[in-house]
């Protein structure tokens, strides 16, 4: 059986995080965030599927975890 192999939309999963994390345009936030975490999600299914390495399943749990940490923070801002 040969099992099909998701692949990403966005390959750069790093440049997309860092874009998110480091915007200087608060309206530009939110869609940010939205593509990081949608890179990021692709890639760790490439990794489940057999193609990537512990290291950076480890590096991708971590920015999604700051990707959702700063949708929740923006959500409270835009709350204020």
């Amino acid at each position: 059986m040969n099992a099909t192999i998701p692949t990403s939309k966005h390959t750069d999963w790093k440049r997309l995080y860092r874009a998110a994390i480091l915007e200087p345009i608060r309206n530009a936030v939110p869609q940010r965030v939205l593509e990081a975490e949608e890179a990021v999600i692709a890639r760790g299914r490439e990794i489940f599927y057999g193609n990537g390495d512990p290291d950076e399943e480890e590096e991708l749990e971590d920015a999604l975890y700051a990707l959702r940490a700063l949708k929740t923070a923006w959500k409270y801002r835009e709350a204020a």
